[in-house]
């Protein structure tokens, strides 16, 4: 990545993400000047070099600023920050409604007040939801996926009384009684770095399992595979 300055090299017009050809002060150099030139070279003409302050965060806790662009002091290079964080996500659900900013852009219908709710085509407030129901909602079909392989099971009971092997009997109880574990743990985050240690597995030096995240410990099902469908 690269960056184009001004002759006074005191502002960035331009920053270049892939090698294409440039025309500076009516000469047009072709692509090959981002391979073959040398910094000194491409510096001449006010091509700069584009470096990285910072990683990304992980973008399903944080919300993330947008990447920013400054001169570097000595004007040789252009340094891109990324990575500074704005907020936590939210762990709760947000009822949405809408702010004096939104209302002055003209965004909200006549007559809307700040911290009005917003509706949706049905009339019911806009609910946004946090972390932690989203991750609830994950542990339900994950639950949900375990066990409906077995429904035949169930239903061969419900019409020929035929009995459902224990073993499934004891696995479907477990699977229940996991999920019910996992949604308990969510709920008790008390902050995004708790909720972050349910959804983290941890791993010996070998590369072995060590700990299995919260989020993931669920019962073996390798006596009851035979019986899914």
């Amino acid at each position: 990545m690269w960056a184009k300055l001004n002759s006074d090299k005191d502002t960035i017009e331009e920053i270049i993400v892939n090698p294409k050809s440039m025309t500076v002060d009516g000469v047009t150099h072709p692509r090959t000047l981002f391979s073959l030139w040398t910094d000194a070279e491409r510096k001449a003409i006010g091509i700069v070099p584009v470096t990285t302050s910072g990683t990304h965060l992980n973008e399903k806790y944080y919300m993330e600023r947008a990447e920013a662009f400054a001169i570097a002091g000595d004007k040789n290079s252009v340094v891109r920050t990324i990575g500074e964080k704005v907020a936590d996500k939210n762990l709760a659900d947000v009822n949405e409604v809408w702010t004096q900013a939104q209302i002055d852009d003209g965004e909200a219908p006549d007559g809307t007040s700040a911290n009005d709710p917003k509706l949706d085509d049905d009339g019911n407030q806009i609910v946004t939801k946090g972390l932690k129901t989203i991750a609830k909602n994950d542990a339900a079909n994950h639950a949900n996926g375990l066990l409906q392989g077995f429904n035949w099971l169930i239903q061969r009971k419900v019409t020929a009384d035929t009995a459902v092997p224990s073993a499934v009997v004891t696995y479907m109880a477990a699977v229940r009684t996991a999920h019910a574990s996992i949604c308990t743990a969510i709920d008790n985050a008390s902050d995004i770095d708790a909720f972050k240690v349910l959804h983290t597995t941890e791993y010996n030096e070998d590369g072995s399992v060590k700990t299995v995240a919260k989020v993931d410990d669920w019962p073996d099902d390798s006596g009851v595979k035979g019986n899914r469908r």
